[in-house]
């Protein structure tokens, strides 16, 4: 079948890893099911495999892509939860916790296995393509917000780097839950976009807001960190999921947590009972992905050139 994978590591030179072509089809396994796969997204998880972050040469070669929406063994139109032995489930209880491209095999072929208990039923109101952009960073954004910021109808949240996945998906998914929505991005056109998509501002990364903020959703890092914290209320939350500019920042502002009672909180994807909840939210609300392009699967690398690139707002979708 054919796919897109990494056939090597390139630390500095990631696309330089990335193979097209002919892979084995899935082999059948207790308790899985396979899957023939519509649509596929790109997530920042992808390039990181391709650095060799998460992803060993031993492990080599492995199909890439966590995301993905298509039709089961029965007919039926599913989504699939792309986090492999959250439960225990079809794996065996000593197996740890991964996502897909990690330990097995990923999404961007034509067919992807996975266990049973990890596919779920495709809304008919969302596309193949809409679908398949949800189990990763839009999960991921839900569950910053609505699980570990605990916000509410008519709080402030700051979105950090407006444009990326997870971004993009907070700041949607908090405008339709009644939320004022503030966002940051170092580029006019994506600000505007930012607004376009129901943020009430977008300002450049650093510069002061009309207010402070209940929650921030922060997938930045360092370059966005200090402004995170005095941002914040006090008592308010900055939860973070990633570091795309790195994990170090200059000012910890450990004084201002401390004093102000901040709290500081590690979101990591989410559960496949939140995955649930957020397909839900989306066919309830009329809440659809942001997509940035839609690419056939055989022109995978423009979609990777793109995201490292960083020439994105919203999702890289890949077609079968």
């Amino acid at each position: 079948m054919f796919a897109a994978y990494a056939a090597r590591i390139d630390r500095d030179q990631p696309l330089h890893g990335l193979e097209l072509g002919d892979r084995p089809v899935p082999a059948e396994r207790p308790g899985w099911t396979t899957v023939n796969v519509k649509a596929a997204s790109l997530n920042h998880h992808d390039l990181w495999s391709l650095r060799g972050v998460g992803l060993g040469e031993e492990s080599l070669p492995m199909i890439l892509g966590c995301d993905a929406a298509g039709i089961d063994a029965d007919g039926n139109e599913v989504v699939l939860h792309s986090v492999i032995g959250q439960s225990g489930y079809g794996i065996g209880s000593k197996e740890p916790r991964s996502i897909l491209t990690e330990r097995y095999q990923g999404t961007f072929a034509e067919q992807v296995t996975v266990p049973e208990w990890n596919v779920l039923r495709k809304p008919k109101e969302l596309s193949f393509e809409e679908a398949a952009c949800l189990p990763t960073a839009w999960l991921t954004a839900y569950r910053m917000l609505f699980t570990n910021a605990g916000v509410k109808p008519g709080d402030a949240v700051l979105v950090q780097g407006a444009g990326g996945g997870v971004a993009t998906a907070a700041i949607v998914l908090a405008k339709a839950a009644g939320l004022r929505v503030f966002a940051t991005s170092r580029h006019e056109a994506k600000r505007k976009r930012a607004v376009e998509l129901g943020a009430t501002d977008a300002v450049e990364p650093g510069a002061r807001l009309p207010q402070r903020v209940d929650a921030v959703i922060e997938t930045v890092g360092a370059a966005t960190w200090s402004h995170s914290v005095k941002s914040l209320k006090p008592g308010g939350t900055l939860v973070i999921s990633g570091a795309t500019s790195g994990p170090s920042p200059q000012a910890a502002e450990l004084n201002r947590i401390f004093f102000l009672e901040l709290k500081v909180v590690g979101s990591t994807m989410g559960t496949k009972e939140e995955l649930e909840g957020l397909l839900n939210f989306c066919s309830a609300t009329g809440v659809r992905p942001v997509i940035d392009t839609v690419l056939p699967l055989d022109r995978a690398r423009e979609g990777f050139a793109k995201m490292a690139e960083g020439e994105l707002f919203g999702k890289v979708v890949l077609t079968v």
